[in-house]
């Protein structure tokens, strides 16, 4: 982080604002920190074990939203310290909820910094996701089964191979967008900006009116595609150059979200060409844009959606729970999850139709493990837990009911926009108390981080010996 605040540092420098100045200050102070810790710590030895796993992912991810919050609250431009922490967190979760305003007339310096804690936030997400996460029991892609639901066949001989290729990947999307971006029309700053927080399905963007401001079908487009591509399992890329892995590429959650994505953009196009009298090629573009941008908690928008039909609404909110792919840097409960409880749902009715019948739990070719069942019921049932809890936190702020179960629901899921004169797609976070965004904050980490890693550390029996 401390070297990566060096180049909005370089970009205020060429636009003459002094802003450098706090990034170069705040990069040398955690700098020097980190340097003093690794020589203190040098050569000495600990003991890995699942609870120090817990609690560094934790620490870690708190840390960081803490020292990438001091850039925002140092500059020129008048930032409380919640609005930047929140903007912080926001970020290196890639949710896309921004309590900042005025962004057309931002230094640029800030704008990329924004965009790029997306991009980080995601790379690394997606890394955790998938070499820490399923050591501890946890997330996602432990349900998923990266290795074919063992450690005998490996995607790649090391970690570090892995987490290379990730890097390449996002590096390959990120550049692919950028340029795609930019031959749609936007300069340079800005394709480059909006391909970091498209492929990392975070949804930052350089204006206010977020994509709203390009009056581009092709802008849109490019928008389309990219979010479904970052949605995606990341390691199916991997696959896909790795010889005699093309029988692996295929993923029942893959296949589940694009099919997800298809029924319910051509439903809400319908909506709007037939109650709205949109025309079909704007129906059409606007109904799969604004759908794509809700289940991969990206988070742009281009409309209000809030002055859709109410049946467009009611579409749009199961995008709010159902997420990406496992595996991505997509938010909500994922595809991978609905199935698995599809699955054992039909395994139960089957059962109490035919008592006596064995009914085997399969994700794909691989076996359903009890404590994955375990994993996943505990997840929902936190998931609901917390986005009610949250609700009632923020009604007492005197935030409106839609307006704080919506947020409480886009945080816990890292979605971004909700639904609400608030926090829907033509209000902003800046608009709620500072003391509810401590509690947004809250929610965002610990969906990002899958609910169990964070609340863990609450039980006495964590710190206990």
């Amino acid at each position: 982080m401390a070297g990566a605040m060096l180049l909005p540092a370089l970009i205020d420098h060429v636009d003459g604002n002094d802003d450098w100045v706090v990034f170069v200050g705040v990069s040398a102070i955690v700098s020097s920190i980190c340097a003093l810790v690794a020589v203190g710590t040098r050569g000495g030895r600990f003991s890995a074990s699942p609870r120090l796993g817990f609690l560094l992912v934790t620490s870690v991810w708190l840390t960081a939203a803490f020292i990438c919050s001091l850039p925002f609250h140092l500059s020129e431009v008048p930032i409380s310290f919640e609005k930047a922490f929140y903007e912080s967190v926001s970020g290196i979760t890639t949710t896309g909820g921004t309590a900042l305003v005025g962004l057309d007339d931002m230094p640029r310096g800030l704008l990329f910094w924004r965009s790029l804690l997306q991009w980080m936030g995601g790379v690394g997400l997606v890394a955790m996701m998938i070499l820490i996460l399923p050591q501890l029991k946890s997330g996602g892609v432990f349900l998923f089964k990266l290795e074919n639901s063992d450690r005998s066949e490996k995607l790649l001989p090391r970690f570090s191979q892995l987490a290379t290729a990730l890097v390449w990947v996002y590096c390959g999307l990120t550049f692919a967008c950028a340029t795609a971006y930019y031959m749609a029309g936007m300069t340079l700053f800005d394709a480059v900006n909006h391909a970091m927080t498209t492929v990392t399905t975070a949804g930052f963007s350089t204006h206010d009116a977020s994509l709203g401001h390009y009056d581009q079908p092709s802008v849109l487009l490019v928008a389309l595609v990219f979010m479904i591509l970052g949605a995606l399992p990341a390691v199916l890329y991997i696959r896909f150059f790795l010889p005699r892995s093309l029988q692996r590429w295929r993923d029942p959650q893959v296949f589940a979200f694009l099919a997800t994505c298809l029924v319910l953009g051509l439903m809400l196009s319908a909506v709007r060409h037939f109650i709205e009298g949109v025309p079909v090629p704007t129906a059409l573009l606007t109904g799969f844009f604004n759908l794509v941008s809700l289940i991969t908690t990206t988070g742009y928008s281009t409309q209000d959606y809030m002055l859709w039909p109410t049946a467009a609404l009611g579409i749009l909110l199961p995008a709010l729970f159902i997420g990406g792919c496992a595996g991505s840097t997509s938010g909500g409960i994922k595809m991978q999850r609905i199935i698995v409880l599809f699955t054992l749902v039909r395994a139960n009715f089957r059962r109490l139709l035919r008592p006596h019948s064995i009914q085997p739990l399969k994700y794909g070719p691989s076996d359903i493990s009890q404590l994955a069942i375990e994993t996943l019921i505990i997840f929902i049932v936190l998931y609901f837990a917390l986005t009610i809890a949250g609700t009632i936190l923020l009604t007492l702020f005197g935030i409106d009911f839609i307006s704080a179960f919506s947020a409480a629901l886009s945080a816990i899921g890292n979605v971004g926009p909700g639904f609400g004169p608030l926090v829907g797609p033509a209000g902003n976070f800046a608009a709620l108390p500072n003391g509810s965004l401590w509690i947004l904050s809250f929610l965002m980490l610990v969906g990002r981080l899958e609910i169990v890693t964070v609340l863990i550390l609450l039980t006495p029996g964590f710190w206990r010996d």
